[in-house]
């Protein structure tokens, strides 16, 4: 059945504009999104196929070139990950209250897990802050396993010393979210912070993200 087969009132973007978005489903919401199905489904139906096979956690988890082997559409599988990144970005405003000022390792956790949560690989992140605890920066240090003798501190330190920074926070993700810190990520930060006190840039913390919860290693007296 094409969409124009469907009853006009009916359409999922007529009800959206007379009842509003709730009154819709996942697939119909979906459908609105891609814009339109393939040659032989209808948007609605097309989406109802993804979601059984992909429900909207998962489908959020695959990037574009497993999205592209599924979908078979190029325009679509970017689609579909430009509107989870907004989920991702806006998630993060709701989560942070709109907020650019650290105060707790919470307020890290809070910023970050919805960028970090999904990788597949561990990401070394620096965060560059002003005498206030404002975020003037941040940084991509480093992808894939913490490793000591790859992350150099001057990597981390170069961007501080650019941007004026009073102080810096480490944050990495584990993709096995599990947060517990590794003998390697203890090493790692100790040497960062050994260099920052060299430098005067203070480390404040380094927060390790797992799936639901985080490790601050500054409160667990790490360094």
């Amino acid at each position: 059945m094409r969409i124009a087969d469907i009853p006009h009132f009916n359409r999922p973007n007529i009800r959206m504009k007379h009842q509003g978005p709730k009154s819709l489903s996942d697939a119909e919401l979906l459908a609105i999104i891609l814009g339109r199905g393939t040659k032989t489904e209808n948007a609605v139906d097309f989406s109802h196929r993804i979601l059984n096979t992909y429900n909207l956690f998962w489908l959020s988890k695959l990037d574009l070139e497993e999205l592209n082997q599924f979908l078979e559409d190029d325009v679509k599988s970017m689609k579909l990950i430009a509107m989870f990144e907004l989920f991702k970005r806006t998630n993060k405003l709701n989560k942070s209250g709109y907020k650019t000022k650290i105060t707790s390792a919470q307020d890290v956790y809070n910023r970050f897990v919805d960028e970090l949560i999904s990788e597949k690989q561990e990401h070394f992140i620096a965060i560059y802050l002003d005498t206030k605890n404002q975020i003037i920066s941040q940084q991509l240090i480093s992808k894939g396993t913490l490793n000591a003798s790859l992350i150099h501190p001057r990597e981390v330190f170069k961007p501080g010393i650019k941007a004026s920074a009073n102080t810096l926070i480490l944050i990495h993700n584990h993709p096995s979210g599990d947060p517990t810190p590794s003998n390697e990520d203890e090493v790692v930060t100790k040497n960062i912070a050994e260099a920052g006190e060299l430098l005067g840039i203070t480390v404040l913390d380094h927060i390790i993200i797992g799936k639901d919860s985080y490790i601050s290693l500054k409160e667990k007296g790490i360094f």
